[in-house]
């Protein structure tokens, strides 16, 4: 298969911009293009699952349901914890995203519901969780991961690792 076209394998260089409800939450505008290795979980099942076939300089508008991008939102996704489990000093605000361990050892992100004196309600949904994603991804570049990249199943970026 030439490999000119987005498929399982290759790194993809894109620009994008996501918007929600209207409003642009994130684009490739201050980051630069995002880079990602096709078919590793890398990006939202369902803007991958689009974008295969494209080839550079193609553009597209994606819109990627819930259950295709960060999950339903989960009404019993959220937990109470006690306030004196925080520090002292620590200067709560809703929606502050703090970075727990459960009990596997696994970190999650969890953001801040509510809280009063007492107690802290942590909501553990992803902010986009029940969210409708409207994409628009342009192909910039393809090229072949370095052997290391495709050991991890994900890009090697200088500076920048999400996980």
């Amino acid at each position: 298969m030439a490999k000119d076209t987005v498929q399982d394998g290759l790194v993809v260089s894109m620009d994008y911009k996501l918007t929600v409800d209207g409003q642009v939450l994130d684009s490739s505008d201050e980051a630069g293009p995002l880079q990602f290795l096709v078919g590793y979980g890398n990006i939202i099942p369902g803007l991958e699952n689009e974008m295969m076939g494209m080839k550079i300089g193609d553009s597209k508008e994606v819109t990627v349901q819930p259950e295709d991008g960060y999950g339903e939102f989960d009404d019993e996704a959220f937990m109470e914890v006690p306030r004196s489990e925080f520090p002292a000093d620590m200067q709560l605000e809703e929606g502050l995203e703090l970075h727990v361990t459960d009990q596997d050892g696994n970190h999650q992100a969890a953001y801040v519901a509510e809280f009063d004196d007492k107690n802290v309600k942590l909501d553990f949904n992803h902010p986009l969780a029940g969210a409708v994603l409207n994409f628009h991804v342009k192909v910039i570049a393809l090229r072949e991961p370095t052997a290391e990249e495709l050991d991890h199943g994900h890009v090697h970026e200088d500076g920048h690792h999400h996980h």
